[in-house]
């Protein structure tokens, strides 16, 4: 709406009262321009981060059932923007929601796949008929092709499985594989499961290997995985398994970058006021 001014002292103190109240009332039409409620499609701040990086790779177990913000997950992970991070303890709906919030507040573009291996109304929500989706989930700044989500035939106390993309990585393109391993004390149960991982990681020059693995760097089960390949960081692998940096609040190592003709150019563990998991993130360049 335009007003013409003919004369500064043509409008009186009661005509700009209107022309105020009339400004007020078109801003409520349309609405503010925030997230929750905006008529644009996106809304960037000032300081939204410009790009992901282009050969970064993330892994963070989220926490659930943990009571956080989905704006504060999007977040830490907008914090190290990387091309591509794996999820596990993963809803699907808060994962749509942390991908939302990446684009609207951080200007970060993501596709996403989901690996869900059951659906649970305690941690996901949802109609009690129809809870939500609870598993792994992938987030790459680049297309991804050949999704394959699987569930290993013994999970242990939880259903758990794996899901598998390929996709573009400091411009290579690589096999990513997303898991959560059983929990803590089901060691024969996560040997049963390294072992269906690990021959499909095999078969790739390229791969990224993500995830809660539940054990510790010289723990049997993971041998399967030390065979294949090498963590983010080169000094963590028995048997110096001690110099490896812990990924827990209980000052455990049990969160992994594993890399398969790849060698990580730097590499950072954060630790998290939203999960009880640390980020990993490494910078990564082919052979």
């Amino acid at each position: 709406m335009r007003l013409h001014v003919e004369e500064a002292g043509v409008l009186g103190r009661g005509a700009w009262l209107i022309a105020g109240a009339v400004v007020v009332a078109c801003m409520m039409l349309v609405g503010p321009s925030t997230p929750a409620g905006a008529p644009f499609a996106r809304t960037v701040p000032v300081d939204a981060a410009k790009d992901v990086v282009p050969n970064r790779v993330m892994t963070w177990n989220m926490c659930n059932p943990c009571d956080e913000s989905n704006v504060e997950r999007a977040a830490e992970i907008a914090a190290y923007a990387p091309q591509v991070v794996g999820l596990q303890e993963a809803c699907v709906r808060d994962v749509e929601r942390i991908r939302d919030h990446l684009a609207n507040l951080h200007g970060l573009d993501y596709h996403v796949e989901y690996g869900p291996v059951l659906r649970n109304w305690s941690r996901c929500g949802g109609a009690p008929w129809r809870p939500g989706g609870y598993g792994q989930a992938v987030l790459s700044a680049a297309p991804m092709t050949d999704v394959v989500t699987a569930e290993y035939p013994d999970g242990g106390s939880e259903d758990r499985g794996y899901i598998a993309v390929t996709t573009e990585v400091a411009g290579q393109t690589v096999r990513v594989f997303n898991t959560h391993l059983a929990q803590r004390r089901q060691e024969e149960v996560r040997e049963r499961q390294t072992a269906v991982l690990a021959p499909q990681v095999a078969p790739y020059e390229r791969a990224v290997v993500l995830g809660d693995f539940n054990a510790v760097p010289d723990s049997p089960e993971m041998s399967p995985m030390w065979a294949l390949a090498e963590d983010m960081d080169a000094g963590c692998r028995p048997p110096a398994a001690g110099a490896c940096e812990p990924t827990t609040d209980w000052q455990s190592k049990y969160d992994y970058v594993f890399l398969r003709g790849l060698s990580a150019l730097g590499h950072e563990v954060r630790p998290s006021r939203f999960s009880d998991h640390h980020l990993l993130h490494a910078d990564v360049a082919a052979r």
